[in-house]
């Protein structure tokens, strides 16, 4: 596979109607002035129809995150999580129909409201709790907390405070796909605030001239923080956000599992075939306030339980589909009661799993002699 610097240097030779693109089938074309911009935005595919397996697994994996969410909720309120917490409820749906279609060695970055990206990649329940209660058995060792957690056998990258922060780096992972020449993705999720910052704009540059192998999730779940998008953004159909970069885009229904799982299918066919980044945008929804200090007060209690009634819930959705197939109620109850099983059990090790050392303050902070730290 060509470096970096030879593709710029082959951009740079190409014709002077503009840079070389390439078409959805990998072959280069050039982009005119003139050229129109519908092809860049593309209609979701149909959803994914899934077996009464896939559904059943679709169930299990969302329902854990809410769960889990659910009880962070709780530990917060108690005050046994310090800090920030962003809670995912709501949102279930978009990692878990994403990770459906990724392989292993595939990469997950995203912002602060983290704990479902970190359940889907297959991090341990235990380890995620106990990292938001500061105990060492964390993923961070309790130094890193509800927003910055890691899992380099998971392939996840954070977990990041700084908003728009991990646009980049999901960007340079991404780079790093394509100059070690492997197959792999790197999914980079941000919301619709942080699509508003300047450095997602310089990474879409990027990202696009030199054709790297990344998918921009932006989950659109309607605030950023308390500011609904319509106030904050002259352009809200953020699939079409690349298009001055030549980066295609599609909208996505963000509460259907299968509709993800057919876009992100259709999104990791295009970029690992070299074709560059690509844009997805997932419309959903958020239930609780922006963090565990926010009431939410800026929409009203109609809003949000429309979105939460079994037609629109990611999870009801689901659970209807499971029940209409031939799964007795009893069935899905069992499910739901193992789930709680495994979340109290993590909960249980978070709040009794010792403190991390003092000595801890010194652990990880750089590498020396040239080594790697832990």
């Amino acid at each position: 596979m060509a470096t970096s610097r030879e593709t710029a240097a082959n951009k740079r030779s190409s014709s002077k109607s503009g840079p070389a693109r390439r078409t959805s089938g990998g072959a280069k074309k050039a982009a005119t002035p003139d050229q129109g911009q519908s092809d860049l935005i593309r209609k979701p595919p149909e959803i994914a129809k899934f077996t009464t397996e896939e559904d059943s697994q679709a169930y299990r994996d969302m329902l854990l995150i809410r769960r889990f969410e659910e009880k962070a909720g709780q530990l917060y309120g108690r005050g046994l999580i310090g800090g920030f917490c962003h809670l995912y409820i709501g949102q279930e749906a978009v990692v878990t129909g994403v990770q459906m279609v990724l392989k292993e060695g595939d990469q997950v970055i995203t912002a602060y409201r983290d704990h479902g990206h970190m359940l889907a990649t297959g991090m341990d329940p235990k380890g995620v709790m106990a990292e938001l209660t500061g105990r060492r058995g964390g993923y961070s060792k309790g130094k890193g907390g509800s927003m910055h957690m890691f899992s380099r056998d998971k392939h996840f990258y954070g977990g990041h405070g700084i908003v728009g922060a991990q646009v980049s780096l999901g960007t340079g992972l991404a780079f790093a796909n394509r100059y070690r020449g492997n197959d792999n993705l790197c999914c980079t999720y941000f919301g619709d605030g942080a699509a508003n910052q300047g450095q997602v704009y310089e990474s879409f540059n990027m990202a696009s001239l030199w054709d790297l192998p990344v998918i921009y999730i932006i989950e659109n779940n309607q605030y950023a923080m308390g500011t609904s998008v319509t106030r904050s953004s002259a352009e809200t159909h953020f699939n079409q956000r690349g298009v001055s970069f030549r980066i295609p885009g599609m909208e996505v229904d963000g509460m259907d599992v299968r509709a993800v799982k057919a876009a992100a299918e259709e999104a990791a066919e295009f970029v690992r075939g070299g074709n560059g980044p690509i844009i997805l945008e997932m419309k959903t929804y958020r239930y609780r306030g922006h963090s565990m200090s926010d009431p939410a007060k800026y929409r009203s209690k109609e809003e949000v339980d429309k979105m939460k009634d079994r037609e629109h819930d990611p999870i009801e959705r689901v659970k209807a589909r499971l029940i209409d197939g031939g799964m007795s109620e009893e069935d899905v109850k069992a499910i739901d009661k193992e789930i709680r099983g495994v979340i109290n059990e993590a909960a249980e090790f978070a709040q009794n799993d010792p403190e991390p050392d003092p000595s801890e303050l010194w652990t990880d902070i750089y590498a020396e002699d040239g080594s790697e730290a832990a």
